[in-house]
Order: C-alpha cells, then structure tokens, then sequence
C-alpha cells in the first residue's frame, strides 16, 4: 500500500491541470530518490572523492576526443 499513498499525496500535491508526462516525471523522480536511499541503507554509496575524481577523468577523456 505505499506505493499508493506515495502517489495518491503526489496527486494531492500537484496542480490540477499538470499533464500526464509531468506526473510521469515526479512519479520517476519519486522512485529515483527511492531507489537511492535503498541504496545508501546497504551501502552502495560513493564518497564525495570519487564522484569527482570519476567526473575529471570522464571530462579529461571527453575533451581528448
């Protein structure tokens, strides 16, 4: 039932005349974060050093090109 009432206070919160897709966008951005948090609880998590050592060799790599 959580699934439901995640989406049912997403309703709740949205403005009447939001569209489809944007509803599709929170409901992803919803499950993102979901997604994320089951994901530090077990720990697979990156530390603030490797996300940017990993983000200069990728922009180190894409300038080379």
């Amino acid at each position: 039932m959580e699934a439901k009432q995640t989406v049912r206070a997403l309703l709740d919160r949205l403005p009447d005349d939001c569209s489809l897709d944007q509803l599709l966008y929170h409901l992803y951005v919803l499950n993102e974060i979901e997604n994320g948090r089951a994901d530090a609880k077990v720990g697979r998590t990156l530390s603030h050093a490797d996300v940017a050592a990993e983000l200069r060799n990728k922009w180190r790599h894409g300038a080379e090109k």
